[in-house]
């Protein structure tokens, strides 16, 4: 019995003993001062500490720190884990940002254990609540058009004054502070949105964009934005489409995809098939396909078939991407085209010329009788004297 009793607290102590140490071990204090400071980058916040005072007097020890931000984009908190007592990270400024920091210890002081203090500094920022009310813009949507530029629209709110006036800036890495709308979208006499035509923006990168204005009622409520352009992307309309008839009774359909330079497995397709029978009845599909060619069963001989084709960026390739325009119909077999009743467009150029030189002598007979009217000489007489001159030369060349 006293062997197991001894036994029993030998383990009892091998499983307290780290906590113990750790009871006893130094008090890990959270970093003081923190600060959130806003450098003009639209949502691009810079985030500062300070270490512990209690610092001070732990030279063996290696210092580090848990940030912990709420990802306003994700609605879930991030963490990470770093030396410096500074970071960067993004926020929704239209959202509260919330920010909270813990201190971390290892090294000899600590018997090699990492310790993270209890408690931590913690700071929420309100977002302004300046701007007249319910004058926010709606519907703000971003479009790269082929990889070769970008157009950001946005709604006007039903509770916008008359002769608002909307502005938009806009940021990224490569710049080193926010820049304005290079060409603003005008409907109606409206900014209404922002052309990058001509404007290198980068992808893979965020992008923070801001939409505020003026107002005769006061300023306007500023919107946040943010996104990174290849996930607004939207493909080249597909032009070339071929169709031809394969062995037995089917349709072979291939295509060419865009020219701006897009990855062939970035791209996901959607086919509509359209099929008229002997009847005039139209039955429609659409069908998607990872590949650039089709190849269906039909009855050449008592159906129409017509195809168009169009494209986007498949989602592991983007988070969100824009179908293409679609494609020209490629139809088989062809409508043969009619050819069109002879019309006043058809007559030939000689039958315009005759009908105006007769309307010309017409209108020359037409001012001589007026110039001989008004000399007192009446139509009749007028022919009357014509014969007569005709019944003496006749005399004479008798």
């Amino acid at each position: 019995m006293a062997s197991k009793s001894w036994q029993a607290t030998l383990m009892l102590l091998l499983v307290t003993w780290p906590e113990s140490m750790r009871c006893n071990g130094p008090t890990v204090d959270p970093p003081e001062d923190l600060v959130i400071s806003d450098l003009g980058h639209l949502g691009h916040l810079q985030i500062r500490w300070s270490p512990p005072a209690s610092f001070m007097n732990m030279t063996e020890c290696t210092k580090r720190y848990q940030l912990e931000y709420f990802n306003t984009y994700r609605n879930s908190w991030t963490a990470i884990r770093t030396d410096r007592p500074e970071h960067i990270a993004q926020f929704d400024l239209m959202k509260e940002v919330r920010v909270r920091v813990y201190t971390l210890l290892s090294g000899p002081c600590t018997s090699g254990t990492m310790l993270k203090s209890t408690r931590y500094t913690e700071l929420v920022q309100k977002p302004p609540s300046t701007g007249v009310v319910g004058t926010a813009v709606q519907d703000f949507v971003c479009v790269y058009h082929y990889r070769q530029y970008m157009e950001c629209n946005w709604g006007g709110n039903p509770k916008m004054p008359a002769d608002s006036r909307q502005n938009l800036y806009f940021w990224h890495k490569e710049l080193k502070q926010a820049d304005e709308c290079p060409k603003y979208v005008i409907l109606s006499g409206t900014r209404s949105g922002c052309n990058f035509t001509g404007n290198s923006l980068p992808e893979f990168t965020d992008i923070n964009f801001c939409v505020n204005g003026s107002s005769p009622e006061g300023p306007l409520k500023t919107t946040f934005f943010s996104l990174q352009i290849q996930n607004h992307m939207k493909p080249e309309t597909t032009e070339k489409v071929h169709l031809q008839t394969g062995p037995g009774k089917q349709l072979e359909l291939h295509w060419e995809g865009p020219v701006v330079n897009v990855p062939g497995h970035c791209l996901e397709w959607e086919v509509e098939h359209k099929q008229e029978g002997p009847d005039g009845k139209i039955a429609s599909e659409q069908i998607s396909t990872r590949q650039m060619s089709l190849t269906l069963p039909s009855d050449h001989d008592s159906q129409r078939n017509c195809f168009r084709v169009r494209s986007k960026l498949h989602k592991y390739c983007a988070d969100k991407s824009f179908w293409s325009e679609w494609s020209p119909p490629t139809c088989h077999p062809e409508k043969k085209e009619v050819a069109p009743e002879p019309g006043w467009d058809m007559v030939p150029i000689y039958v315009y010329i005759a009908v105006a030189i007769i309307a010309i002598l017409v209108l020359s007979l037409c001012v001589g009788l007026v110039r001989i009217s008004r000399q007192g000489k009446k139509p009749d007489s007028l022919l009357s004297t014509l014969f007569a001159r005709n019944s003496v030369l006749s005399a004479t060349e008798a």
